[in-house]
């Protein structure tokens, strides 16, 4: 059984990214699991090629300090020959209209003049990352499942029309964690594209940093402190930060503490703690470009050796080699 995982390089990674997903990775992960960066996914719209390129790097250091395996991690575009291989022969083996109905492109296209045809394609990308190293599970949230399931039809087809080559995938729902939200504005999610980074805490902040970010967190003027997320959303967003670094609940967490500095105080010193050996393993390597060069390399070398049957059995019973 094996699982595959990425995260796209669209910003810095954040608190959020780590409890929610790094966290679990490194948990959870088994022997035969394949964590990448998705930088290739960044390209659909309007990016900086430099920041684009640093930020992969930067995401690459990330998920090895978090303490995810480094032979289990590669680029997404150190496998760009590969997988343009095989997202072309997908893409002769999918429809425009199953291209079309994926709801993603329906709703980042809208309204706009002169959208990318990658915006249109990438999901058959990404069913040539899951496809190419013979994933059984892949795990998504629910705006990511239709990407899966045309995974799964095109899987289908293929063996169908031309012979067994691909393992069928099937999506499935990671546990749920904590929601962890814009400390600037409750009411959003905290995102690593943002423009305004004033709530957002980033894994490689400094300390001071982060403590500025949670000391001026939006809470609310009530003089008790209650985990209600839909009356006090600021609050319960602290409380949730807090207990997920701490593994207590929200209402424990909320039943320690008097006081609103207090409280800010406490998540501040949970977050830097949880986050040192991140922050300082990550830019440790980032000090050291050759070795973070080797460990890229050697990355991408394992996930196109897995690959390379897959995609040589498909050219071949396509007509292509």
């Amino acid at each position: 059984m094996s699982r595959l995982s990425g995260i796209t390089p669209s910003g810095h990674v954040h608190i959020g990214n780590y409890l929610g997903a790094l966290q679990r990775w490194v948990a959870e992960g088994g022997e035969d699991d394949l964590y990448f960066v998705s930088d290739l996914h960044a390209m659909t719209t309007t990016h900086n090629p430099a920041k684009l390129r640093a930020l992969a790097g930067e995401q690459l250091a990330v998920l090895i300090a978090a303490g995810i395996p480094a032979e289990r991690i590669f680029v997404q575009s150190d496998l760009a020959r590969e997988l343009g291989a095989l997202t072309w022969v997908l893409e002769c083996t999918a429809s425009f209209g199953e291209a079309a109905r994926m709801i993603q492109f329906k709703e980042k296209s809208k309204g706009q003049a002169g959208v990318r045809l990658s915006l249109l394609t990438y999901p058959v990308l990404m069913a040539a990352d899951i496809l190419l190293q013979g994933a059984d599970e892949v795990p998504v949230g629910d705006d990511q499942r239709q990407h899966v399931e045309l995974a799964r039809a095109l899987a289908r087809r293929f063996n169908g029309t031309y012979g067994e080559v691909f393992t069928v995938p099937r999506a499935v729902l990671p546990p749920t964690g904590a929601r962890i939200r814009d400390l600037a504005d409750p009411a959003r999610k905290m995102s690593k594209s943002t423009r305004d980074s004033a709530g957002v805490v980033f894994v490689l902040d400094e300390p001071e940093l982060i403590r500025r970010k949670v000391r001026r967190a939006v809470t609310d003027g009530q003089s008790t402190l209650e985990y209600r997320p839909e009356d006090r959303p600021g609050l319960a967003n602290l409380l949730e930060i807090l207990a997920a670094c701490t593994g207590a609940r929200p209402e424990e967490v909320a039943r320690r503490h008097t006081s609103y500095g207090e409280l800010k105080d406490a998540v501040a010193d949970a977050v830097i703690e949880l986050l040192r050996p991140v922050r300082e393993g990550a830019n440790a390597l980032l000090a050291d470009p050759a070795e973070l060069d080797r460990v890229r390399k050697a990355g991408a070398a394992r996930a196109a050796e897995r690959g390379e049957h897959r995609l040589q059995s498909a050219l071949r019973l396509i007509g292509a080699g």
